[in-house]
């Protein structure tokens, strides 16, 4: 319903770290209990990577992560932000943000906002 706006993707050397931004569009509001990022891999299914609840008390990761991704929220809770550290070449990627109105949401299906994607490009 309402376009996400993300930033922050770029090429980046095994090892090293990105941070993912995302916010609504500018001039619109989006109505977000859940915030999430997603990915996309070449020939691969669209896959969860981190959710988080609006007030910072529930947070979700994919099983992959490892603790290398930190998924937060600024004190407005209007921007959210994936730290992504020691990024490795298959977590190569286009990678989503998403708001849902579920209060607790992993699920592509829950989430009815989605930015244009960026893309994390990490070499070997």
């Amino acid at each position: 319903q309402v376009p996400l706006v993300e930033s922050g993707g770029g090429l980046v050397q095994a090892g090293g770290s990105l941070r993912l931004s995302c916010a609504a569009s500018s001039g619109r509001t989006v109505s977000r209990n859940t915030m999430g990022w997603f990915r996309q891999a070449p020939g691969k299914e669209r896959e969860f990577v981190a959710g988080i609840r609006w007030s910072g008390s529930w947070t979700d990761y994919a099983e992959w992560v490892k603790g290398r991704f930190t998924i937060s929220l600024d004190n407005a809770r209007s921007t959210w932000f994936l730290q992504m550290n020691n990024l490795k070449p298959d977590d190569t990627a286009i990678y989503y943000c998403a708001a849902s109105e579920e209060h607790f949401a992993t699920n592509g299906r829950q989430f009815n906002s989605w930015g244009q994607g960026t893309q994390v490009t990490v070499s070997s």
